[in-house]
């Protein structure tokens, strides 16, 4: 697919699905293969277009620094994905339900709050209010794309923890948010056969969706993806720190 419409059609009714999350995948998990020249140019001008036409950022009164229009389009990311997956499972006449479910609900959204926070990270990146107050005193569009470009260089996960790291007080709660998702990975990761010598992912993957409730090994990957949510309750929809003001201030209105 040639760049021209991740660039140029970011929004609008040529921004179709595909479209959108081949934009945010290049943002949050692509590397270069090839000419890195022609991959740091397309995800500049991908951010360019972001933070050049968001005048709230360099103009407006908030206290605040935050990439409007880029984190809507993140936030459009994970709603799409959300919305997809039914569509998706209606199409499949509910095949792959629990394997594609767990997904949903543990890397798909880790790697929706990756992007949250690299947006969240133009605020939050500055050894002071005074540095941030000077950094945004002109409208220095290069220098955003350039601390961005560092945030989004990590893996969701690094970009999740190093965010977390500088926040201490929320130690309980993230380790409760990084345990859930390391018994996520090992659940996935565990190729023992099961006693219908399915492995763990090819049983879920085969597993009935009217046997969603009673499958043990269903039971263990919801409370899993339980743990995980009510982790990334406590940390971002709490009003007592700045990632959680950050989520209330952007994350709904």
């Amino acid at each position: 697919m040639a760049s021209h419409d991740l660039v140029h059609h970011i929004g609008g009714e040529n921004d179709s699905n595909s479209n959108t999350t081949l934009r945010i995948l290049l943002l949050l998990e692509s590397i270069p293969i090839g000419r890195v020249d022609a991959y740091d140019r397309v995800l500049n001008n991908v951010l360019w277009r972001y933070l050049n036409e968001d005048r709230g950022l360099w103009h407006g009164s908030g206290a605040y620094k935050v990439p409007r229009f880029l984190f809507n389009d993140v936030a459009r990311y994970w709603r799409t994905m959300t919305v997809d997956f039914a569509y998706k499972q209606r199409d499949r006449q509910n095949r792959g339900f629990a394997i594609r479910n767990l997904k949903l609900r543990m890397s798909r959204k880790l790697l929706f709050l990756a992007g949250m926070i690299a947006c969240f990270e133009c605020h939050t990146g500055f050894a002071s209010p005074d540095e941030r107050t000077d950094f945004y005193a002109t409208k220095r569009v290069n220098a955003v794309i350039t601390r961005l470009r560092s945030v989004l260089s990590q893996s969701p996960l690094e970009i999740i923890a190093a965010a977390l790291l500088r926040c201490p007080e929320l130690d309980t709660h993230s380790r409760d948010l990084f345990d859930a998702y390391d018994s996520f990975l090992a659940m996935l990761a565990d190729d023992t056969p099961l006693s219908n010598s399915l492995t763990i992912r090819e049983h879920l993957d085969k597993l009935a969706v009217q046997e969603l409730g009673t499958d043990e090994i269903a039971t263990r990957g919801r409370e899993i993806s339980h743990r995980f949510r009510d982790a990334i309750r406590s940390i971002f929809l709490n009003p007592n720190n700045l990632l959680g003001k950050l989520t209330i201030e952007y994350g709904v209105f």
